[in-house]
């Protein structure tokens, strides 16, 4: 720059001040001006012209815009030289500027949402910390998918916190209105940046899944969140085992492991806080795991084999397989099953073999036959009792 020239806008000078908040501050003082200008124009016209208040404030108007109708326009001298001071040479000018810096505060948003630097003002959202080495956009795109599948979650915000897309999101990611700030969660200002205090749920995903040296920076976001009195809200991904109890002496609501080509496990964890743990279990295949029973079914409801399975301690009926080799889940209650298979969740350490299945099944039709003769034979003694009229 020249010496002894001014810059256009002196205030872009002021790096200690966000440029938004310079050119937000800058609209705000010009359209208080406008203001001024236009009141000052129509009680002017009201006055020396032969003209209604509304009409003053329309002729006004349709100068400031450019229109120009005809309908209406200044005959008196004073009203004219008004006009051309105050409206031409003024509010026009005065009109172009706001407009102008309207656009660049547009451009300067899109940039900085582009960026990763534009901080919302969300509340009740979700926070995720960190982005998964691998396959960062699927596992997003499965995660906001899934939990807007959910009754009460059909729109909730989800705010990105993570140091990758620097150019920013994907357009897929974008276009289901995922938005990201660019920072780190060790960092109170990015903490603060995201209104993690405001957040409905906080995820903080391991930055390594398969390293388990990644705890320790976890541990670091947690710890902080912590402090915030934010552990209630906050699951943790930990990969060792061993630093679980670490976690859980935070306060965290949650501590499950890195399965990142499911995340319908984190996706429970929030909606229904404890099922993850049921899940975590048939993954890891440690205390129960589903398995599947080739047999005939034919003749029981779903809620008779269900009852069955449970009262010769075999396990919980998940799902049948039909004659289609189909796997029917949640089938209904009082429906015949129909079918050549079943899938079982049973003890991993004891599972049982298909015969034991068939066997309970057979007890339990012959416990359904016996009770239903039972109620036959009371039904007749209660008719045969009857009086005759």
């Amino acid at each position: 720059m020249q010496r002894y020239r001014r810059p256009l806008n002196p205030e872009h000078q002021e790096t200690h001040l966000p440029m938004g908040g310079m050119i937000r501050r800058r609209m705000k003082r010009l359209f208080a001006i406008l203001a001024a200008l236009l009141s000052v124009q129509i009680l002017i016209i009201w006055a020396v012209e032969d003209l209604s208040l509304f009409e003053a404030v329309w002729l006004t108007m349709t100068t400031l815009v450019t229109v120009g109708y005809g309908d209406y326009s200044p005959q008196t001298l004073t009203g004219r030289f008004s006009t051309i001071v105050l409206m031409f040479i003024s509010a026009i000018t005065l009109l172009t500027l706001i407009v102008s810096d309207y656009i660049e505060y547009r451009f300067y948003r899109r940039e900085r949402i582009l960026a990763g630097r534009w901080i919302y003002k969300m509340n009740d959202h979700i926070v995720i910390i960190n982005t998964p080495q691998s396959g960062g956009q699927q596992y997003f795109m499965r995660f906001a998918s899934q939990i807007r599948a959910i009754p009460g979650y059909e729109t909730i915000p989800i705010m990105i916190l993570t140091q990758q897309f620097p150019m920013g999101l994907p357009t897929e990611l974008s276009d289901i209105g995922v938005v990201h700030y660019h920072g780190a969660g060790f960092d109170p200002k990015a903490l603060k940046s995201v209104r993690a205090g405001s957040a409905r749920h906080i995820i903080v995903l391991s930055a390594d899944e398969a390293d388990p040296y990644s705890d320790s920076l976890t541990f670091d976001i947690a710890h902080r969140l912590a402090e915030q009195n934010l552990g209630n809200h906050t699951i943790v991904e930990c990969v060792d085992d061993s630093n679980r109890g670490r976690f859980k002496t935070l306060g965290i609501r949650a501590v499950i492991r890195p399965v990142r080509t499911y995340p319908e496990i984190m996706v429970r964890s929030l909606v229904a806080p404890g099922s993850e743990k049921v899940l975590e279990d048939l993954f890891n295949y440690e205390h129960d795991h589903p398995h599947r029973y080739d047999l005939k079914l034919d003749d029981l409801n779903w809620a008779d084999i269900v009852s069955a399975l449970i009262r010769h301690g075999i396990g919980t009926a998940l799902a049948f397989i039909d004659e289609d080799n189909e796997v029917v889940c949640q089938p209904p209650t009082d429906q015949v099953i129909e079918g050549k298979g079943l899938i079982v969740l049973v003890n991993s350490n004891e599972t049982p073999d298909v015969a034991l299945v068939e066997e309970a099944l057979a007890r339990y039709r012959e416990f359904i036959n016996k009770w239903h003769d039972l109620q036959e034979q009371a039904a007749k003694k209660e008719n045969s009792e009857e009086p005759c009229p």
